[in-house]
């Protein structure tokens, strides 16, 4: 079982809202997560991204691969 930390669209129709989440790599985008991690707003200047940064590390550890949107995503707030 490969584990990927990637983005979950929630909110409605042209209003996206972002979790981030750890999940099973073969289950369907909006599938049910292993775990929430943080969230992701597009909607508000400046972006709102906020992570457990802990949660993370310890996914990271267990072998989970960041996906390419979250990778910038944690660059960006790490600036």
């Amino acid at each position: 079982m490969a584990v990927k930390v990637r983005l979950t669209r929630m909110g409605s129709k042209k209003h996206p809202f972002y979790r981030i989440v750890a999940i099973n790599s073969e289950t369907r985008r909006d599938g049910r997560p292993l775990e929430f991690l943080g969230h992701y707003n597009p909607m508000v200047e400046p972006a709102d991204v906020k992570v457990n940064m802990e949660r993370l590390n310890i996914w990271m550890e267990r072998g989970a691969e960041l996906s390419d949107t979250v990778r910038t995503l944690l660059k960006r707030q790490a600036k």
